[in-house]
């Protein structure tokens, strides 16, 4: 049985539609469908001088067609130009589609690039895909940026540096490690995880001469979560945990704040990049880029992310369809 998939294109100027219109003229291992506005993927089709057909779902089987549960937009897309007017269609597909994967209609959910500012300009709070759907499933999640030989998961996610020390409390690190180590065991397969801690301070902290939340918070935690059976190394420093030699014995990073590993899994492979969000009751990859409103319409930008979001998301949900 092949997984069902939703799709999100997300802002309808950005990038997002003509991506879909691409990936729509693949072969795919997955049924996609996806929630959007018809228009707005028919303009992109068009922009890109592309074929696409419309199905109803269940009926799209091949190149240039693609399944799709209608989400009107309240005003004609030009690409480049973000309408705050159509922000409640883009909100509302994402709703939508995790309403479909939490009722088991589909069974994994990929997402495009949504723009923040645009949302909160139509009046309509809005902090991040990734916080929507924990809300709505009701759950707490963790972010993990993966590519083919890396995965970084985050106890913090979009803070002011100087909010980050305050925010790396131990109940948090053992929430985001419990999490972590549990997707790693059912969405990724692996039995036994082994992840690395990096520390907070430059050479994690050298025994407290330079800073002491590895010895106050960090350290207390690690030894805590390994008396439960977590297999978790550290606190490394940030600086040598990167290094291949150990990166091999891993199966995932933790890193302590957003830029202390994400520039590295980018430089290992930006275009193959995607974000996971751990702890959903389903799958959700999303694409590692934002809305690129300067190439909307014009055929040029890079497809590889959303093609690696859809691919991861088709294994993992392959994995929770009863065989």
């Amino acid at each position: 049985m092949r997984p069902r998939l939703a799709l999100v294109p997300g802002e309808p100027a950005g990038i997002g539609p003509e991506l879909c219109v691409r990936l729509a003229q693949r072969e795919r291992q997955a049924e996609l469908i996806a929630y959007a506005d018809p228009g707005t993927l028919q303009a992109a089709a068009r922009a890109l001088g592309l074929p696409l057909s419309l199905r109803e779902p269940g009926q799209a089987t091949g190149p240039g067609e693609l399944a799709i549960r209608p989400v009107p937009q309240s005003r004609p897309v030009v690409f480049g130009q973000p309408d705050p007017a159509n922000a409640p269609a883009v909100i509302g597909a994402l709703e939508a589609a995790a309403a479909a994967c939490l009722s088991g209609d589909c069974q994994g959910l990929v997402t495009g690039p949504v723009h923040k500012a645009v949302v909160n300009a139509a009046g309509i709070a809005y902090t991040g895909t990734t916080e929507l759907l924990a809300r709505q499933a009701g759950v707490d999640v963790v972010m993990m940026l993966a590519n083919p030989t890396l995965r970084v998961a985050l106890a913090t996610t979009h803070l002011p540096l100087r909010a980050v020390p305050d925010a790396i409390t131990g109940q948090g690190l053992a929430r985001v490690l419990r999490i972590t180590h549990a997707s790693l065991r059912r969405d990724f397969g692996i039995a036994a995880p082994r992840i690395a801690v990096l520390g907070l301070n430059p050479h994690a902290g050298e025994d407290g001469h330079l800073g002491r939340e590895e010895i106050d918070v960090i350290i207390p935690c690690l030894q805590s979560l390994r008396a439960e059976g977590l297999d978790l190394v550290g606190p490394l420093p940030a600086d040598t945990a990167f290094l291949p030699a150990k990166l091999a014995g891993f199966d995932a990073v933790l890193a302590m704040y957003h830029d202390q590993g994400l520039p590295v899994l980018k430089h290992a492979g930006f275009e193959q990049a995607v974000n996971i969000t751990l702890g959903l009751p389903y799958p959700r990859v999303a694409v590692d880029h934002g809305t690129a409103l300067e190439l909307a319409g014009r055929g040029t930008a890079d497809p590889s992310s959303l093609y690696a979001a859809v691919a991861l998301c088709t294994t993992l949900a392959a994995r929770r369809i009863p065989t």
